[in-house]
Order: C-alpha cells, then structure tokens, then sequence
C-alpha cells in the first residue's frame, strides 16, 4: 500500500491507499516544531485503529511547499516505514507532463501533481482551482502539460489580514455560508461574511471568465484544497469538486516511477 502525503502550508495530508482506492486519510496542521517521532508516533497510532499495519506500506509519496517540513516527512518514510520515498520535487522523479512555464522550478510540487491527476483522471485541458493558504487557478492543457496560473491570497490570510490591520474588526470564522446570504450587511459582522463570502465567489467567478475569454470559452473548471466545498456550490458555470486532486496526482505519480 501507498502512504501519500500532501503538505501545505497550513495543513499536511496523509492517505493511504491500495492501488487506485484510498483506504483512509488524515488531516494534522503543519507545524514545523512537530519531531519526526511525534509524526511517527501519532501515524502509527491512527493506523493502528483503522487495522493497518506498518508492514503494508510498501510505497511512500510527498509533495511539500513547506521546507522545513519535508526532510522530517523523509524521515518519517525511512524510520516508521523503512521505505524511501519519493518526493515530487526530486529531479529523478518523472512528472509525466510538460510545464510550460518560464521558470519551471517555481512552479509549486502540489500544483504540478494536480496537473498529473487531471491528466489522469479528468478530461484536459481545465482549470484547477485549489483553495488552501493561498487561492490558486491553474491552466491545465491538452495533454496535461502545465501552462500557468494565478495566485491569489486565501480566504483564512484575509481574514486574519482585516483582524490584524483593523482595530475595530473582530476575527470571524470560515464556515460554510449560506447561498441566500444577503449581499448587504447589515452588522459588522454580517458585513464581513458577505466580503468574504461573495467577495471570493466574485473573485473566481471573474478570474474564471477572465482564463476562458483567453484559453477556451468551455473549459472546465475542478475545485480542490481544503476550503473548496465551502465555495465549490456557489460558483457559476461548470466545476467538478475534487477534495483528492492532489492526492490522486501523487497515487499517479508514485506508479509511473516506484521501479
């Protein structure tokens, strides 16, 4: 079986899956203080209650935007699974697709594995839309290759911007909204769900429009990232939610290059 692992800014992602089928995942907040061994043990342990043994895992796959976090995910792969992983960002590891970008090695591991699993699962070309620490909108062509695209800040960083900039703002929470919600506020806070709520619906849908108009007036669009469901419903025109994009990519990955 294979351990994947997704690491964001803001969260990690660990699923296991049995070929093509995903057994189980978890979700723990990336906290580059957190050991080696609290991540072995805490893994473990969840793995325990869900009746899968160490010994199963026979494959380990990460892609990581954290720095500080990936060599203790390597770690973890060597000392609780005697497996050497894969990373994305290893040079040997074979991507399968072109990235059509003027700086290739800018291009974030978590956004180029969305690429691979649209490739493999969806139909290209499309636009990936993941909402994580930051909202990002990638154009994804024909045979998969990765042509670019747009990053724009998240919803919890503008949030915690307007608390932080703002004396008289409180900190409201990320929630799924109702799609009835009034556009005019009639409190501050009520004021502020609609900013952020109608704001990033606004946001997408325009930014959407905007990559159609340039690239294909039918593009599809998949919603992914930890925050898509809050948003995915709300937004005008084709979209497919997709929670294991990024997770399908490195299950790909991980079989075209394990030998």
């Amino acid at each position: 079986m294979l351990l994947a692992i997704d690491c964001g800014n803001t969260n990690i992602v660990f699923a296991i899956y049995d070929g093509d089928k995903q057994r189980t995942s978890w979700r723990i907040s990336s906290d580059s203080r957190r050991s080696t061994d609290e991540y072995i043990v805490w893994l473990t342990q969840l793995m325990t209650i869900k009746n899968i043994d160490v010994a199963d895992i026979d494959g380990v796959m990460i892609a990581s935007v954290v720095p500080d976090i990936q060599p203790k995910l390597v770690a973890l792969a060597h000392r609780g699974f005697d497996v050497v992983p894969l990373c994305v960002d290893d040079p040997n590891v074979d991507l399968g697709i072109a990235i059509n970008i003027d700086r290739p090695d800018q291009a974030g591991a978590d956004r180029l594995v969305n690429a691979v699993a649209v490739a493999a699962w969806h139909k290209p070309p499309a636009i990936v839309i993941d909402f994580g620490t930051a909202t990002t909108l990638d154009l994804i062509g024909d045979k998969g290759a990765y042509e670019g695209g747009i990053i724009a800040p998240g919803v919890n960083l503008s949030i915690e911007a307007l608390y932080m900039a703002a004396a008289r703002l409180p900190r409201i929470a990320v929630k799924p909204w109702q799609a009835n919600m009034p556009v005019l506020g009639t409190d501050t806070i009520s004021a502020m769900q609609s900013g952020v709520f109608w704001g990033y619906v606004g946001m997408v849908e325009g930014l959407l429009e905007r990559l159609r108009q340039s690239h294909g007036a039918h593009l599809p669009a998949i919603a992914t990232g930890g925050l898509a469901p809050l948003f995915a419903d709300h937004i005008n025109g084709p979209l497919i939610l997709d929670v294991d994009l990024t997770l399908k990519g490195l299950v790909r990955i991980h079989a075209q290059n394990k030998n």
